[in-house]
């Protein structure tokens, strides 16, 4: 086989893959979901997560009504009891605290304010802001477990995309997340050998696959099977693997959106390193936001799934080949031309040299030096940027 394919069965005798971290960026997102999620939103296959959010919204109902007919109850003996009695509706909702700041928000309430009031005197003001609601309509999701809870609370034209319908794409090539295809919950990188094991076992603290009741986020890797993209300069393969992770929310609390890329490694805490050929897709819940997910995102993920690596391969290897810089005065014109103060084109170069142990002389060279100086600055507007000027550099070839 070819270095552009994966990489054939002799790899898997061992009980990992060697990888270099230190190149490419370092992307916390998913990172940030898997510290922040408690275990009751962790999940240990699609399968599971999908029959959560999908029971959750057969259970739901949505309509749109006049917000002057909306009745805001508060009961005097209970100072935190607020309810909403919705016009055709048999019984009252009760907002969550997600649907109470949205309600706020149209009726240009400050929501902060209201809940710290007695549920008679908020109940008051809201009704006052309901019944002189200039955009008049307003759009509900309700979902029945015993009583009704008022869950998201919209415009009229927004365009809902069920958490289950993001679920049911993914498992369309991913099957249950768990290794039956060759997308699946991620393993974990050993720090002290620099080896990426891709089998560990799936628990609450090693998903990467969470719900909430205002979202939910996948992350799935290909890890299985590595690509190789050039060489390391000791000779050794420079592996890297697919991955992407999306994400969604049904009232509202955030886009829908997906990222894939190719990455080097996921660590125990989940963050990714050496991160390649980032692109990421969102989509607004706008009227059409349905109509885009069913033509756009969902089958811009499927085309990454069963998609071919040589188009990166071939990118990498070109960033390589193409020489751009001889002599450290080339270097600098090369990257003050770009935008770099002097002190950053130094900090590029010198990064290279104690890494490669050698000065920047391809695109490749200077990428890398540029995304790992990105990943010592404190300042996410600063990283993002330098990041971005390291993308277009490889978008050139």
């Amino acid at each position: 086989m070819s270095s552009v394919e994966v990489l054939d069965a002799v790899h898997r005798k061992h009980v990992g893959y060697r990888v270099d971290v230190s190149r490419g960026e370092r992307i916390g997102r998913v990172s940030s979901e898997w510290f922040n999620r408690p275990d009751d939103q962790r999940y240990l296959s699609l399968s599971e997560l999908y029959a959560s959010v999908r029971e959750r919204a057969e259970r739901s109902r949505t309509r749109t009504v006049d917000s002057a007919a909306i009745r805001v109850e508060a009961r005097s003996d209970n100072p935190e009891h607020m309810a909403l009695m919705l016009p055709g509706a048999d019984s009252p909702a009760a907002p969550t605290h997600w649907s109470f700041g949205q309600l706020s928000s149209l009726v240009g309430a400050p929501a902060a304010y209201l809940r710290q009031l007695p549920a008679p005197l908020a109940a008051i003001n809201l009704q006052y802001g309901l019944s002189s609601h200039r955009a008049e309509q307003i759009k509900t999701l309700e979902t029945t477990d015993g009583r009704v809870e008022l869950r998201a609370v919209t415009g009229p034209d927004y365009g809902r995309i069920y958490d289950h319908e993001l679920v049911e794409a993914v498992q369309k090539i991913a099957g249950n997340g768990t290794g039956d295809t060759r997308w699946k919950v991620p393993g974990v990188l050993d720090w002290s050998s620099g080896i990426y094991n891709p089998d560990v076992d799936i628990a609450k603290d090693t998903t990467t696959l969470y719900a909430s009741d205002r979202d939910v986020f996948l992350f799935l890797v290909d890890d299985r099977n590595p690509i190789e993209a050039g060489r390391l300069p000791n000779g050794e393969p420079d592996l890297f693997f697919r991955g992407f992770y999306c994400w969604n929310s049904e009232v509202g609390a955030k886009t829908l959106g997906m990222a894939s890329f190719y990455l080097r490694a996921v660590c125990q805490n989940r963050n990714l390193w050496g991160v390649e050929d980032f692109q990421e897709i969102t989509i607004r819940h706008s009227k059409y936001a349905a109509s885009r997910f069913a033509h756009e995102a969902a089958p811009a993920l499927t085309r990454f799934a069963n998609s071919s690596p040589l188009a990166f391969v071939n990118g990498i290897k070109s960033a390589r080949q193409q020489i751009v810089a001889r002599t450290d005065e080339d270097r600098s014109e090369f990257l003050r031309a770009r935008g770099f103060s002097r002190a950053e084109t130094a900090k590029v170069i010198e990064t290279v040299f104690v890494k490669e142990g050698r000065k920047p002389e391809s695109i490749f060279d200077f990428v890398q030096g540029i995304t790992r100086m990105a990943r010592d600055k404190p300042h996410q507007d600063v990283r993002l940027d330098l990041e971005g000027k390291a993308k277009k550099l490889l978008d050139r070839v």
